[in-house]
């Protein structure tokens, strides 16, 4: 039987998932993250099947998002979009940290995933955290300089007034360049990592993620298969069945054997 439970960490929710016949005892971690304007029950379904192979898995639930919402609107809720990354990205070490500390994950094997804006946490984590083993990152992107840019094009384009300066825009910038991994390739440390992406996907641009993987993958020269890029042909902004499998599988195979 897997046991969903509604659980609280430093006042802020979360769903974990496991097996209740092993949920006592020390297991492989899995911290996946929901997208943007998404909700932590949106992922149960990636939960679900890790929880099957025997992986205790957390659900976070990002700030202004599902139970943590402030009633923002969508448009004010993209201008808080970078503060809830690297919030986001300082509260996974919160989860790491309780359930190393009550016996109940295996320090040596904690994968990162996310979707969307929870991919772009997990690669931004990568440059902060040497205790995540393997990382899946479906429809993220690592360049987050490049990715405020073009943003801020886009913005432009629809016609939105901006309404951040050029020194806020610059101290944005300043802030992202430390969790940037495009911009410090060397802290990937040549760990596991699975990239899936649709190729129309109209939201996080297919070519920034492809561009990265392809700058690192001869880092990989001695074990090629621990970085592994899936392209979807027809995909836009969804993850397909074949992205979901593939995350299960690459944990499986790098935290379980």
């Amino acid at each position: 039987m897997i046991i969903v439970e509604k659980s609280l960490l430093n006042h802020n929710p979360f769903l974990h998932i496991v097996k209740k016949s092993i949920q006592q005892k020390k297991l492989p971690l899995i911290i996946f993250t929901h997208g943007f304007t998404s909700a932590k029950e949106n992922n149960l379904h990636y939960a679900y099947l890790l929880a099957e192979k025997g992986f205790r898995v957390i659900l976070p639930e990002a700030v202004y998002h599902g139970e943590r919402e402030q009633g923002l609107t969508e448009r004010d809720l993209y201008s808080h979009f970078w503060e809830i990354v690297i919030k986001t990205i300082h509260e996974l070490n919160d989860y790491k940290q309780y359930y190393v500390e009550e016996g109940l994950a295996d320090p040596d094997k904690i994968g990162l995933a996310g979707t969307s804006m929870g991919g772009m946490v997990t690669l931004g984590a990568l440059t902060k955290y040497k205790w995540v083993k393997a990382a899946v990152s479906l429809m993220g992107m690592p360049s987050y300089e490049e990715y405020l840019h073009w943003q801020l094009e886009q913005m432009k384009n629809l016609g939105v007034s901006l309404t951040f300066s050029d020194e806020e825009i610059a101290g944005q910038l300043s802030v992202l360049r430390q969790y940037d991994l495009s911009l410090q390739p060397n802290k990937l440390d040549n760990r596991p990592l699975l990239f899936w992406h649709g190729k129309k996907d109209p939201i996080v641009p297919y070519a920034l993620t492809y561009r990265f993987y392809q700058s690192v993958k001869n880092n990989y020269a001695a074990k090629p298969g621990d970085i592994h890029f899936i392209s979807d042909e027809h995909a836009d902004h969804k993850v397909s069945r074949e992205g979901l499998k593939a995350t299960v599988e690459w944990f499986e195979k790098y935290l379980l054997q």
